[in-house]
């Protein structure tokens, strides 16, 4: 699309967060589903309830009446840019063309409604009495504001839909690509063909990597980093399974091994499209129908099959039948016609079965968590050396067949243990995101290690065959790398458990640099390569955020002359520039562009610290003392973001980008701070001022009299 509003994600079901005062809900019947729709709107409900928040004070300042003014038009303009760029894209989509524009007009209407409510400024004119304004309408500002942001979130829903059209287009062209390298024939056509395949695979990426990056929903995203995750690594194993079987047409390992590719990224294609279209599964048992009696016998039954198979149940199933048995109760302690003794009874026994459950929770995880970690790390520590994989490659290329079914058969006892270990591990992985990557983990040992042995069955009837061993090192390097990441996934569960950090999973790129075949993708050396985009583009999310902090707090600021806003300004400007990089879009293109806008990111810096240390002169001991605290922080960085920038790049790019990007974070959140604490401390500032000033007249005049 030409025009976009952004990755968005909305949908029917909900409403948006937030409420106001004097009866103004912020609801507008849709649940927000993505962080860039929640920060489209925020500023809005922001604005809003400032308005409708205002003191109905009968004496009215001219700076209140100002105020007042500046927001309800700065809330139209606002609204009049918006409108612009959804009628943009109802021009593009014409299916969707008549729904954008009613909610545009329904937008447009409302922000000239506020408009027109806040035009206050000739209030304390005696001839303006009859004017209908906030002061003497609140109650239609508020049906306008209700309007307003019922309208831009429809606009919002509906260019979502687009979004998602996209991506099910996107991978529509990617399917119909992969069916025609299916059916290739000769090594030409096949080549033409996966050119085609990977460019299309890169539209794909970019489109779904904004997707996970936006979503607010945790197991949704990484769910999707799940998936692309199995196309990230299936594309280089595309490539040489299906090379294999151009080699060596007749045979049927060679064919096993690339159906096996071809089926996994096809399920994983389905995964991403049953994401951004948010099916839901069914067939879930409602436990809350069950009599009191049928209830008990059940979580009875279940707690007493702890005792044989610790894996039976998890917590979550337990505390809510709990719950639910529970809550059942009330059906006799609210009661009229139950005894006062028989009620504190019931009540009593409730909470000891609560603390009961809570011990026994306690010790069975314990006991979990132990089993599964401790038989991971285990497998990890034996299967390091990868020995049945280098028997395999040297069994192959020696074109040893009775070697082949022993090795296979390790190969394939190996694969069970590791994917029976991802399965107890999933039980006590702690976050949902993590389970997830469990479960990843558990499919890709399950298949991979099945491609691993038809691969080397194919390279074991042809030893002499390049290609075959080609397609054998890269399922070996999918397997090993598989086994690394377990690695880190055991780390993270542990850490969850011991309560050192939080949930943690990383961006995936897809599809990664192919080093057996240079011809796919060719890049600029002052670039990144798409993975190390990926890696940035996971350091830049902070760094947005911070810069939407930055503004907020510089908006807050009656004189945005002031030097200290103005160096803000700029460094935010710069900031959000360097976000875009990181996502692979707005006006810089390359590292070296990064490296220039860091130079002047850097210099407002120092010129910030050099208005803040002036503005410090006029304020008491402890508060100067607070400010020179965080000019003590800015200043540093600022110089080693000079001296970054000043080290030539060679071959060093993603490690100095990704260095910079991380300074750049750090300075911002300094930036937010120091903001905020100077805001702070002028207002004080003034109040002491004025304070003074008062007591100054009223010597004056008490010295005349």
């Amino acid at each position: 699309m030409a025009a976009s509003l952004g990755p968005t994600g909305v949908s029917s079901a909900g409403a948006v967060p937030g409420s106001g005062p004097s009866g103004f809900a912020l609801d507008s019947g849709l649940e927000i589903k993505t962080r860039s729709v929640e920060q489209t709107l925020l500023p809005l409900v922001s604005q809003i309830t400032t308005l409708i928040n205002h003191k109905d004070n009968t004496k009215k300042s001219d700076k209140t009446l100002q105020a007042i003014q500046r927001v309800g038009q700065a809330v139209n303009l606002a609204v009049g840019r918006f409108v612009k760029v959804g009628e943009a894209i109802a021009n593009e989509n014409r299916d969707l063309k008549e729904e954008i524009n009613i909610a545009c007009v329904e937008a447009k209407q409302a922000g000239e409604t506020i408009a027109a409510l806040t035009d206050v400024s000739s209030l304390n004119h005696p001839e303006t009495d009859g004017q209908i304004t906030i002061f003497t309408d609140k109650t239609g500002v508020i049906k306008a504001a209700r309007l307003l942001l019922s309208s831009v979130t429809k606009v919002l829903l509906l260019a979502d839909r687009v979004v998602i059209k996209q991506i099910i287009t996107s991978r529509n062209k990617v399917l119909a690509t992969m069916e025609r390298l299916e059916k290739v024939n000769s090594f030409q056509e096949f080549v033409q063909i996966f050119s085609q395949f990977g460019n299309e695979m890169v539209e794909f990426a970019h489109l779904t990597g904004d997707r996970q990056n936006d979503l607010k929903d945790e197991k949704k995203k990484a769910k999707m980093a799940a998936a692309r995750a199995v196309l990230e690594k299936c594309t280089m194993m595309l490539l040489t399974a299906s090379k294999t079987c151009l080699r060596h047409p007749n045979c049927e390992s060679a064919h096993n091994n690339k159906e096996g590719v071809f089926d996994r990224m096809k399920v994983a294609l389905d995964k991403v499209i049953e994401i951004v279209t948010d099916c839901k599964p069914n067939g879930e048992t409602d436990f809350s129908s069950v009599s009191i009696f049928t209830g008990i016998k059940e979580f009875k039954r279940n707690i007493e099959t702890l005792r044989e198979n610790l894996n039976f149940q998890s917590k979550e199933n337990l505390s809510m039948m709990l719950d639910v048995l529970l809550e059942r109760t009330e059906d006799f302690t609210d009661s009229a016609y139950t005894s006062h003794e028989h009620r504190e009874r019931i009540l009593e026994l409730s909470t000891q079965a609560r603390m009961s459950l809570q011990q026994l929770i306690s010790v069975w995880i314990q006991a979990l968590h132990n089993t599964a970690t401790q038989l991971a790390a285990d497998l990890l520590k034996y299967h390091t050396d990868h020995m049945a994989l280098e028997a395999l490659k040297l069994i192959g290329v020696e074109g040893n067949l009775e070697g082949l079914n022993e090795y296979a058969c390790k190969l394939s006892e190996q694969k069970e243990q590791l994917v029976e270990t991802c399965r107890l591990l999933r039980h006590v992985s702690g976050t949902e995101p993590l389970e997830i990557t469990c479960l990843h983990a558990e499919e890709t040992f399950q298949v991979t290690g099945q491609q691993i042995i038809s691969a080397a069955e194919t390279l074991t009837l042809h030893p002499s065959s390049k290609i075959a061993k080609e397609n054998l090192d890269v399922f070996c390097e999918a397997w090993e790398s598989q086994i690394s990441d377990m690695s880190t996934l055991l780390r993270e569960i542990n850490d969850v458990f011991e309560g050192r950090r939080g949930e943690k999973y990383g961006y995936l790129s897809l599809p990664k640099s192919m080093k057996n075949n240079a011809n796919l993708k060719s890049l600029r050396t002052d670039k990144l390569d798409s993975e190390e985009q990926a890696k940035v583009a996971k350091v830049g999310l902070k760094l947005g955020l911070l810069t939407s902090d930055a503004n907020c707090e510089i908006e807050k600021w009656e004189d945005q002359e002031n030097e200290m806003v103005r160096c803000g300004r700029n460094m935010s400007s710069v900031a959000y520039s360097l976000y875009l990089f990181t996502r692979g879009e707005g006006p810089l293109k390359t590292s070296q562009d990064l490296i220039n806008q860091l130079e002047n990111f850097a210099e407002e810096g120092l010129k910030l610290a050099s208005s803040v240390q002036a503005f410090s002169k006029q304020l008491k001991d402890d508060d100067k003392l607070m400010l020179l605290l965080e000019i003590n922080k800015l200043t540093p960085l600022c110089h080693q973001l000079q001296t970054i920038t000043k080290i030539p790049l060679q071959n060093q790019v993603f490690l100095k980008v990704d260095k910079c990007i991380t300074k750049t974070r750090s300075t911002m959140a300094i930036l937010v701070q120091l903001l905020s604490l100077c805001y702070k401390l002028l207002k004080k500032l003034q109040v002491e001022n004025s304070r003074w000033g008062s007591a100054t007249n009223k010597d004056s005049m008490d010295s005349k009299i």
